[in-house]
């Protein structure tokens, strides 16, 4: 089983929940945990796709590609600015 915690209201408005438990029946990574689930953690996926999401696993920075597997914890946080993902500057 994977807990997926999802930190702020506009993450929790997308998916109803702020921890959800997953059953995992083998390793995956991040986006295809949120594929397999659509009912639950689909309304993710917009986020993840637009890079407005901060993504752990296990406490550790991830991406949509990090390796997942039965007993970890994956946090969602939303990031409003997609301007601080490094391919661009920051705003003044």
């Amino acid at each position: 089983m994977v807990t997926v915690l999802v930190l702020g209201n506009t993450l929790r408005d997308a998916v109803g929940e702020s921890q959800i438990e997953v059953d995992l029946a083998a390793p995956t990574t991040v986006k295809k945990l949120i594929e397999a689930n659509p009912d639950q953690l689909g309304g993710l996926l917009r986020f993840i796709v637009s890079r407005e999401a901060l993504i752990t696993v296990n406490k550790k920075i991830g991406t949509e590609d990090s390796p997942v597997k039965d007993g970890d914890t994956v946090k969602f946080a939303h990031q409003s600015r997609t301007s601080y993902d490094g391919t661009r500057d920051i705003p003044i």
